[in-house]
């Protein structure tokens, strides 16, 4: 479903991503994990094509897009969804706007079509009654789960998420991943995950790469990961805490 080859992404002269290879099945949760200024939003950014890599290839369902020009491209995020980090809501809009603008703009439904898929997506999320709040009106948690209810309003097969339990509380957070866990499941998405959420990660991720100064450097289920003897992954898992 996604692959990427021998991808590099540099900024001038610094590198932020190095030779990354990796792929991600159909159906797959992966959660990417690693220190701030690892590459992690970078490499979500250039698997959406908000940014295309320095050298090699990027795979989206059997398409390269890193060549692909504007429209080539639109037609590939039609078939995506992107949870960003602060949510990136539309401030001027109701939480139904907000959820019904990609189909309002990209598809011939009718406005009544669209309200209904609107209202579905708002249930299984829990926001049935915030329909016509303005964003400012939300919380953090609620801002995100209206997030995520645009991003599958299009009923997309791939889904990215940037940091999507940030500044929740345990138990928004908790309601986040399980959210994700719930398209994988009932609706078959493939996903990729960045987070600093350890236990976020174990719950929801099927595999887990760790990105450290650009390079992956660990790759394989929770116990793959748990078990590294690998010190720079046992520093970031363990929050630094381990003793020696």
């Amino acid at each position: 479903m996604i692959d990427l080859i021998n991808v590099n992404k540099s900024y001038n002269e610094f590198a932020v991503l190095k030779n990354i290879n990796l792929s991600v099945k159909k159906g797959e949760t992966l959660a990417i994990i690693g220190a701030s200024g690892s590459g992690k939003s970078t490499l979500l950014k250039l698997m959406i094509g908000l940014q295309r890599p320095t050298s090699g290839e990027i795979w989206i369902k059997q398409q390269e897009i890193s060549k692909l020009d504007e429209m080539q491209l639109d037609k590939i995020r039609l078939t995506m969804g992107m949870v960003f980090q602060y949510s990136a809501l539309f401030d001027s809009m109701t939480v139904a706007e907000n959820i019904g603008f990609g189909l309002t703009e990209h598809s011939d439904l009718s406005t009544a079509e669209i309200d209904k898929i609107v209202d579905e997506k708002l249930a299984l999320v829990g926001l049935e009654k915030f329909k016509e709040y303005m964003p400012n009106e939300l919380s953090g948690g609620m801002k995100k789960r209206v997030s995520l209810a645009r991003a599958i309003a299009f009923e997309p097969e791939i889904i990215l998420y940037d940091e999507p339990s940030s500044g929740l509380d345990p138990i928004m957070a908790g309601k986040i991943d399980k959210l994700i866990k719930y398209t994988q499941q009932q609706m078959g998405v493939t996903s990729v995950v960045v987070t600093h959420d350890m236990d976020s990660a174990y719950y929801i991720a099927d595999r887990i790469a760790m990105i450290y100064n650009g390079e992956i450097i660990a790759l394989g289920n929770a116990q793959i990961i748990k078990n590294s003897d690998d010190e720079r992954v046992q520093e970031f898992i363990s929050g630094g805490r381990i003793i020696r």
